[in-house]
């Protein structure tokens, strides 16, 4: 299929009647999707959906009236022809006869029971990360797909992002590194931003910022690590965000810094260093091997000057050549989402629709990016290492 997406829309070919596009015609959707939540994350799978243009957002359910409002915008700015459907209540939305998916952005604390909800409907379901707050609840989410009829995707969409991505060929696919036995990963970026009730910012509705944020960063240090987690060990606190912060009479609790060491049953070791009180976005990853060391950085620093956002370096010795890149996408994909990590997200999840093969996190990779979330969690509290055995058997 030719991609033109960056034709698709533009003013400069609104001259054409329709019967004389080719290059720039949009393709024509095959699936209708409900967008259960449209908060932050919602309204961009909106504008991803109607990017990528194979699905077609049908509706949406959300019981903020500022939400519903914000989709309607979105949607007459980029399908001004469609006419949103808006469901009075939860199970209309993920029941309706018309639709064939379900995309799942509401609170982290409400996924259980979305989820439940949800799959009464038997549609394909891509689920926004954390998939739960809980193990307990993650677990059964984790039970229920097992027999489920229909695409379950979770929404770990960082191993989308460009940087990750091309980590995994050389690494993973390529060898290039050998034997991975260390991961680190680093991420300095500004506070949790606003959300409607603030849920973000109390451990009891997020899971807490080791689980709501850093659940991708484990997923990626699973993914590299190739085996599961034995023992975690962390330590952090809230130094800077939010300490003063008060929302119908509770004060915010959520960490904003951490370290997490986490160690894997063949060996390898991963460490994760977290801040959210830096006046930027940087993302980090060095992999160690037994033949060579592996960096990627992502980094917005809102500067007028122009610097290199992201960046490889692969060194291999005297034996082997070595390599510095830059990772990217085009442009008009780069500025769809989450530095284009949306669009591959929902490019695949189509894909998994329609029965081809993907790299998307399953449920039951999704479960294990919280197993380590909450171990870690636990043993900041403890201030001991957690054996992962304590949570998975429990």
């Amino acid at each position: 299929m030719l991609e033109s997406r960056r034709f698709q829309g533009a003013p400069r070919f609104a001259y054409l009647p329709e019967s004389d596009r080719y290059v720039t015609r949009r393709p024509q959707p095959r699936y209708r999707i409900n967008q259960i939540g449209c908060g932050t994350n919602g309204l961009e799978h909106i504008r991803v959906a109607e990017f990528e243009g194979r699905a077609v957002v049908h509706g949406i359910y959300d019981p903020n009236p500022g939400s519903v409002q914000a989709a309607h915008e979105i949607m007459a700015r980029t399908n001004p022809e469609k006419n949103l459907v808006v469901y009075p209540d939860l199970l209309s939305a993920c029941t309706d006869p018309q639709v064939d998916a379900l995309i799942i952005s509401t609170p982290n604390y409400t996924h259980l029971d979305v989820v439940e909800t949800a799959l009464a409907g038997g549609k394909h379901i891509l689920l926004e990360k954390p998939m739960a707050t809980t193990v307990p609840d993650a677990r059964r989410i984790l039970e229920a797909s097992r027999n489920y009829g229909a695409v379950f995707q979770i929404g770990l969409q960082y191993r989308f992002k460009s940087i990750y991505r091309e980590a995994l060929k050389e690494a993973l696919g390529n060898g290039a590194v050998g034997d991975v036995r260390q991961i680190s990963l680093r991420e300095h970026r500004i506070p949790f931003l606003d959300k409607v009730g603030q849920w973000n910012k109390f451990s009891e509705f997020s899971g807490g910022t080791l689980v709501e944020k850093c659940c991708h960063y484990f997923d990626l240090m699973n993914l590299f690590a190739q085996s599961r987690p034995v023992r975690v060990f962390a330590s952090g606190g809230q130094a800077v965000s939010f300490r003063d912060f008060e929302y119908e009479g509770r004060r915010s609790d959520i960490m904003d810094h951490a370290y997490a060491i986490v160690e894997y049953g063949n060996g390898v070791r991963a460490g994760l260093d977290l801040n959210m009180f830096a006046p930027l976005f940087h993302e980090e990853m060095v992999i160690c091997g037994s033949e060579g060391w592996l960096r990627v950085a992502e980094q917005q620093d809102f500067l007028s000057v122009e610097g290199i956002r992201c960046s490889l370096e692969l060194y291999r010795g005297e034996r082997h050549p070595s390599v510095v890149g830059i990772p990217q996408y085009p442009k008009h994909v780069e500025a769809s989402g989450h530095h284009g990590a949306t669009f591959l997200e929902h490019v695949h999840f189509v894909d998994n629709i329609e029965g081809r093969k993907t790299e998307t996190a399953t449920v039951e990779e999704g479960y294990w990016s919280i197993v380590v979330g909450c171990a870690a969690e636990l043993s900041v509290v403890r201030g001991a290492p957690v054996e992962i055995a304590e949570l998975t058997q429990s």
